[in-house]
């Protein structure tokens, strides 16, 4: 049994500043299911946004986040993080994080990109791998720490909890089991103030801009523990990833649209001033359901994006990975338009927080996309998920140090020796792969960017029977990543079906045909296990 002051489960943005942080009042213990550097975090193009800019203010970031999110934000959550932002974008700089920058009356400054639903440019970024920057500046400082120890390769199973140990005592968080891959082993770990930073659930869906880690573990892990979950529904369709039939997954950042890229149809037109009057810069959720409703209209497989207005050697400069992994397979974007679909990219709902990231469960704090603070409401503002991750982070470990003073020893409990009784090893591997390939599948054709009641209730029937034959697999075999990512698969879907079947309205990333207005009622959706 691993002991540790603090427990972190992931390793993005959220997960290393709230390690940093804690690292100050005890030990540290990092579980991660990959290598350190395997987040959504690392993958972000766009970059940060934050108010930095004379001309932009605090008033002006918030309105656009509450109208980005469609009566849903928390205004007064919205407000914290928004004027939090600017403290720890300093410290990210202190810790080494190389934002671009250009020379402005003789002096270095900022250079700020501007996305859909921003008012004014606030983009903090570094060319177009903003998150790899962040990500490889905080995991160094996490590693050069000696109060931090990583355990990589570490798959957390499922949180435990003084009411599954059967303990007379208020129901609250002890620890988790996590799966050593490397070694075949289940291990446990003991510790008061268990932090899950895990990010989203992408891979629930069949096309996903998310990297393979986004299985949605850390909502599916809570759910099983009866936490509270909130607005699951609001899953946010990126509009530009790039179609190529042998590149999976990759982003063409918003910033793209935000320096004048221009969506076009099949027939090489404009056509974004039909849905909004913000064009090709308005919100995402209003940019997805036009790209989705030209394909449907035209019966073209995709649309394009248009950079051609700009120079090579702009291009190379201000989106070099971008450019060259378009340039790699055969699309030079300063010459045509680049190919692009909307696909799976961001989770607004999950594990229900406040503002200092405490969930339902004593002893349990979520932070960063796995958590659900009311800073997105029914759909996130661009590039605000890693201001958000930030300071949730900061705010996380100033209040579990208040709320769990250290002074209670870790001691007091004991944890079970994990039990795999007469399990066997997994004898029909193809089976768990064609049930992950059908969860996906289903969620893309009855669960994404249009919904009706229909599809939705189809899609809960056949989940429930994926759910009894992945029961069964989990019980009678010895566990492996694959079968425990299927296991969280599973259970983040039905989360997501039920919460949409529940929202009879069509608010934000949520559109159904059969509710096609805003409901009067503006309220959440909760969910613990249904």
């Amino acid at each position: 049994m691993t002991h540790s002051d603090f427990l972190v489960i992931g390793s993005g943005i959220a997960g290393l500043t709230f390690a940093l942080k804690a690292a100050k009042h005890g030990s540290v213990a990092l579980v991660t299911k990959r290598q350190g550097m395997d987040s959504s975090t690392a993958w972000a193009q766009g970059g940060v946004a934050c108010v930095t800019a004379e001309e932009d203010s605090f008033d002006l970031h918030v309105a656009d986040t509450l109208d980005a999110g469609a009566g849903l934000c928390d205004e007064d959550v919205v407000r914290t993080i928004v004027s939090e932002g600017p403290d720890r974008i300093q410290e990210l700089i202190g810790l080494g994080v190389a934002f671009d920058q250009h020379e402005d009356e003789g002096k270095q400054v900022l250079s700020l990109g501007r996305e859909g639903g921003h008012s004014k440019r606030r983009i903090l970024h570094s060319r177009d791998t903003t998150g790899r920057e962040i990500e490889e500046k905080l995991l160094a400082a996490a590693r050069a720490e000696p109060n931090i120890t990583f355990h990589e390769h570490h798959y957390a199973i499922d949180l435990i909890t003084t009411a599954k140990l059967g303990l007379p005592s208020e129901n609250r968080c002890v620890g988790i089991y996590a799966l050593d891959e490397k070694a075949g082993v289940v291990e446990s770990f003991r510790s008061d103030r268990v932090i899950l930073a895990t990010g989203g659930c992408g891979k629930v869906y069949l096309y996903t801009s998310n990297p393979d880690i986004a299985t949605g573990d850390g909502v599916a892990m809570a759910w099983r523990a009866g936490v509270m979950i909130s607005n699951m529904e609001f899953i946010q369709f990126h509009p530009t990833v790039l179609y190529h039939p042998q590149v999976k997954s990759f982003l063409i950042s918003e910033a793209l649209r935000g320096e004048g890229g221009v969506l076009l149809g099949s027939d090489d037109q404009p056509f974004m001033a039909k849905y909004d009057e913000r064009k090709d810069l308005a919100p995402r959720d209003i940019v997805a359901r036009a790209i989705d409703s030209e394909m449907k209209r035209t019966g073209s497989r995709c649309v394009f994006l248009d950079m051609r207005h700009h120079t090579k050697e702009y291009l190379e400069d201000r989106f070099p990975n971008i450019y060259q992994t378009c340039l790699q397979h055969g699309i030079d974007p300063a010459k045509e338009p680049i190919p692009v679909v909307p696909a799976a990219h961001y989770q607004c709902g999950g594990v229900r927080t406040d503002i200092h990231g405490a969930t339902s469960l004593q002893g349990l704090y979520a932070i960063g996309e796995v958590a659900c603070t009311g800073l997105h409401g029914a759909n996130r503002l661009a590039s605000n998920s890693l201001l958000e991750g930030a300071v949730l982070a900061h705010r996380a470990a100033a209040h579990v140090v208040s709320a769990l003073p250290l002074g209670r020893s870790n001691i007091e409990i004991t944890i079970p020796e994990w039990q795999s009784g007469d399990a066997e090893d997994v004898d029909e591997l193809v089976v768990i792969y064609h049930n992950w390939d059908e969860i996906r599948r289903l969620m893309w054709d009855y669960v994404s960017i249009v919904r009706t009641d229909k599809r939705l209730q189809r899609a809960a029937t056949r989940l429930r029977n994926l759910k009894q034959e992945v029961h069964e697999f989990y019980w009678h075999f010895k566990i492996t990543a694959d079968l425990l990512e299927l296991r969280n698969l599973v259970d983040v879907a039905a989360v997501i079906v039920e919460s949409a079947r529940r929202r009879q309205e069509s608010r934000g990333l949520h559109y159904t045909l059969d509710h096609p207005e805003k409901s009067a009622r503006v309220e959440d959706t909760l969910l613990s296990r249904f």
